[in-house]
């Protein structure tokens, strides 16, 4: 299986239960793994023929950037669910990490995959 991943991609949001996380925007932390057939883009040399990152980057800066989720969770979710749909991918991992959400500890976050792995 191909992969193409995306790592680290900063985005600030409304992000959380309490009410003063409500009325500030956080940062969250992206990480993505999706399955690709990155054959034909290697033989042709030509973005069409792949999943384009960037778009799939620009796509989800303007809905995590208008979301206000209260949790990590929903928010994981919904960002598979985009990937998978509307980009077209069979596999995802999205992993979402909340740094500072927990005092003395550097990061928190869930990590999900969804759909059927390819072998």
């Amino acid at each position: 299986m191909d992969k193409i991943f995306l790592d680290e991609l900063k985005i600030d949001t409304i992000i959380g239960i309490w009410d003063w996380e409500r009325k500030i925007r956080q940062t969250v932390v992206i990480d993505l793994e999706m399955s690709a057939d990155i054959a034909k883009a290697a033989a042709s040399d030509d973005v069409v023929d792949t999943l384009n990152y960037k778009a799939v980057a620009k796509r989800l800066q303007a809905f995590v950037g208008d979301s206000s989720f209260q949790l990590v969770e929903t928010l994981a979710e919904n960002i598979a669910r985009i990937i998978r749909d509307e980009f077209g991918v069979a596999w995802v991992r999205v992993k979402v990490h909340k740094p500072g959400a927990i005092r003395g500890s550097k990061d928190v976050g869930v990590e999900i995959e969804r759909g059927e792995r390819p072998e």
